[in-house]
């Protein structure tokens, strides 16, 4: 039976492939090609994925990202579909599901909501409340470093406490658009923001969001 990570990871795919590689992504910096690389490089070289959390390790990281970037396009992409090798956390079902279905989901909004023609994806129930299930699971790492309390709350109700603080920003969107605003994405979430104007401007200028 096909996970909803493994759904992603093949959407993301063909994604990158209809793009190329040289198409614009939500990631400062990175086209099509260096999002692809990246993908890889967090899948198969575990020995330089602390540069994410750790400064000193980041240049590091940016090499070898860089390295993987200059191979062929379509070897990144068919790395992408193949997913991780035996070896690696990310090819248990378990760690797979948990890691990465939230993972491909924003990273495939990052390709999607690049370009000028973009239409909305519609999420079914099920995908909802699996992106809800992620969101709730990794709120707390994501907003670690925001500067005011924020709270995401679902349109159903459901609520995460992102970041325990005050004053506070309740956020409020479908599981999809609040992953996305979680992630970093916050300009292209698709949200509504509650609280005072003087808070919601400090949490959207600051640069704490994501990974």
């Amino acid at each position: 039976m096909s996970t909803h990570a493994q759904r992603e990871r093949l959407l993301l795919a063909d994604l990158l492939e209809s793009a190329g590689p040289d198409a614009p992504t939500l990631c400062d910096g990175w086209r099509t090609r260096d999002l692809a690389a990246h993908v890889v490089v967090r899948e198969r070289r575990s020995d330089v994925m602390g540069g994410v959390l750790v400064k000193a390790l980041a240049p590091r990281m940016a090499r070898v990202q860089a390295e993987y970037a200059a191979r062929p396009y379509d070897e990144l992409l068919q790395l992408i579909r193949s997913g991780p090798p035996r070896l690696s956390p990310f090819a248990l079902k378990q760690v797979d599901e948990a890691a990465n279905t939230g993972e491909f989901f924003v990273h495939s909004e990052d390709v999607r909501r690049a370009q000028p023609d973009w239409t909305p994806r519609e999420i079914d129930p099920v995908f909802a409340d699996a992106l809800w299930k992620r969101l709730e699971s990794t709120a707390r790492i994501l907003a670690r470093k925001t500067p005011v309390g924020l709270v995401l709350r679902r349109t159903n109700g459901q609520t995460a406490v992102a970041h325990k603080g005050a004053p506070v920003v309740t956020v409020v969107g479908e599981p999809g658009e609040l992953l996305l605003f979680a992630f970093g994405r916050t300009s292209h979430a698709d949200v509504k923001t509650e609280g005072d104007k003087e808070t919601i401007a400090r949490l959207l200028a600051a640069p704490m969001l994501g990974m």
